[in-house]
């Protein structure tokens, strides 16, 4: 399969208490396929993970997976990705699915997907990359942490310019509008 870009998309690996967010998890799926890019995930096929995988499959697009081993059995189910890599440890999936990605997007998500930001975040702070980092902001999920990025940056322990790294988008068209506008296509 030929693809244009690879999209990084961060989500829980549960589908969360509203149907919104396994619904825009499908719309990003769909819309990766759409463009002709392929999805670089974390592997599971359970969650909001198994929904953006499992449509962005169905639309023909390419999914590329990376698991940590002692994830294996817990987070993997139907294989719904083209190729996959089998990593160490959570670190060493992060910097896989950075390194194989074009942009990155964090979908609603729990401890992991905070993490899997934070890092990603981290390293555009200290200057390692100059990707910007998309927040679909499914039912408002994501406004808390901006509100906690704010607070971070009024309270010295940040630069302003840490709050420009994040964009947060209201819907998957305007995501896709974000994307097309970063990859330049």
């Amino acid at each position: 399969m030929t693809f244009t870009h690879s999209i990084c998309v961060f989500c829980g690996s549960r589908s969360g208490n509203d149907p919104r967010f396994a619904q825009d998890a499908r719309e990003t799926g769909a819309m990766i396929a759409q463009e002709g890019w392929r999805l670089v995930f974390g592997a599971g096929d359970i969650g909001l993970m198994g929904h953006v995988a499992q449509s962005a499959k169905d639309g023909g697009a390419p999914c590329f997976g990376v698991i940590p081993a002692h994830l294996m059995a817990r987070e993997q189910g139907h294989h719904q990705k083209t190729s996959s890599i089998i990593t160490q440890d959570m670190h060493e999936r992060k910097k896989v699915m950075f390194m194989n990605s074009d942009a990155v997007v964090v979908l609603a998500g729990g401890a992991g997907s905070l993490d899997e930001f934070f890092e990603i975040l981290t390293w555009r702070h200290i200057g390692l990359h100059q990707r910007q980092i998309y927040l679909l902001n499914t039912n408002e999920y994501w406004q808390p942490l901006l509100n906690l990025l704010d607070h971070v940056v009024a309270q010295g322990f940040a630069e302003e310019n840490l709050l420009g790294f994040v964009t947060l988008v209201p819907d998957v068209a305007r995501l896709r509008q974000h994307l097309k506008a970063e990859l330049k296509v």
